[in-house]
């Protein structure tokens, strides 16, 4: 379960503002990528958070609005169908996550992402494509692998894009209600494939993803 081990390493040095940051989508053949930011305090509390992936939805319903009310600040941020097409969906997850971390209503004295991999801006000179603009706060920036799984920030992170793009999901199925996306939230699944074998890719298919068995 993860726990603020990492945070307090960070908290020991004086930095109080830890960003925990996680995407939701890279693996979708429709709808955005999104990331989310999340500073939480100290004394939060949040029983049973744990990586979204383990959680179910009611779970990830319970436990947004506990984020939202505890957390010191909370930033959101996508890239759509178009600029995953453009960017390619590793460069546009790393786009969304400077994105949500630029949504902060707080600047990061430390920023946590799941992964391998930081936000271009935060890489060398030059590591950016041009579509990729800004640049992540001057702050202590970590990649933690399976993050998600070590840092509460992270996971609270992980909850918020999950139902965030979950909602944004069930939102396009009342709008294309032949391709079932309320059901498999653009991921690749048997219902997926069989309605994009039948009516063609909508607007908010990734072009660049194989959308054929």
């Amino acid at each position: 379960m993860p726990d603020f081990s990492l945070e307090r390493l960070h908290w020991a040095a004086g930095r109080e503002r830890v960003a925990g940051v996680d995407e939701a989508g890279r693996g979708c053949l429709a709808g955005p990528v999104v990331a989310a930011a999340v500073i939480l305090p100290h004394d939060a509390r949040l029983p049973g958070l744990d990586d979204s992936k383990a959680l179910s939805a009611a779970q990830r319903q319970r436990l947004l609005p506990l984020i939202r009310e505890q957390a010191l600040a909370v930033g959101v941020g996508a890239c759509s169908p178009q600029e995953v097409d453009a960017l390619n969906v590793l460069w546009a997850a790393m786009e969304a996550m400077r994105r949500a971390l630029a949504d902060l209503a707080v600047t990061p004295d430390a920023v946590l992402i799941d992964g391998n991999r930081v936000p271009p801006a935060a890489q060398t000179a030059g590591a950016e494509p041009p579509e990729a603009s800004g640049a992540v706060p001057s702050a202590h920036v970590e990649a933690i692998v399976k993050g998600d799984a070590k840092s509460l920030s992270i996971a609270a992170a992980s909850v918020v894009a999950k139902v965030t793009r979950d909602e944004a999901m069930v939102a396009l199925g009342g709008e294309f209600g032949a391709y079932g996306f309320a059901q498999h939230k653009g991921y690749p699944t048997a219902q997926h494939y069989a309605a994009l074998a039948e009516h063609g890719p909508t607007i908010h298919h990734r072009r660049s993803f194989r959308l054929t068995r």
